[in-house]
């Protein structure tokens, strides 16, 4: 059976982006592979194991690049959380730029709200009671 591994996005500071990840997500770093003589870092962040089969987020750290233009084809990840409006609250207090306020979707009852990583990749959070 054929299952989704992994989301892989490119970061311009590493610990930046681990940091929101974990501290602000609430996801676990699960694995970091530096590879010097390729000179880039990966660092697997997700709610659970990968054994578990759950997808993972693979952040991408290549040494010197410190900006990405993230062009317009990729559009987000999407997060399940029990608070859209909680979180956004301690995201905006963590100073976080939330993109799109929560509430409810257009012409439905789904609460949702959009937030930016540190590198400008955007951020579904839908509330999953």
């Amino acid at each position: 059976m054929s299952s989704l591994l992994h989301t892989m996005i490119r970061v311009g500071n590493l610990e930046r982006s681990v940091d929101f990840y974990t501290r602000l997500l609430g996801m676990k770093e699960l694995r970091r592979r530096d590879v010097p003589e390729g000179k880039y870092t990966l660092v697997f962040v997700g709610y659970a194991e990968e054994a578990t089969g759950a997808a993972v987020v693979e952040l991408t750290y290549n040494y010197g690049t410190e900006k990405y233009d993230l062009g317009n084809a990729f559009g987000h990840l999407a997060v399940g959380v029990p608070d859209v409006y909680g979180m956004c609250e301690a995201l905006r207090a963590a100073g976080a730029k939330i993109t799109r306020e929560p509430g409810p979707v257009k012409f439905g009852t789904t609460v949702i709200a959009f937030v930016e990583d540190p590198d400008g990749y955007k951020i579904e959070l839908i509330e999953r009671k």
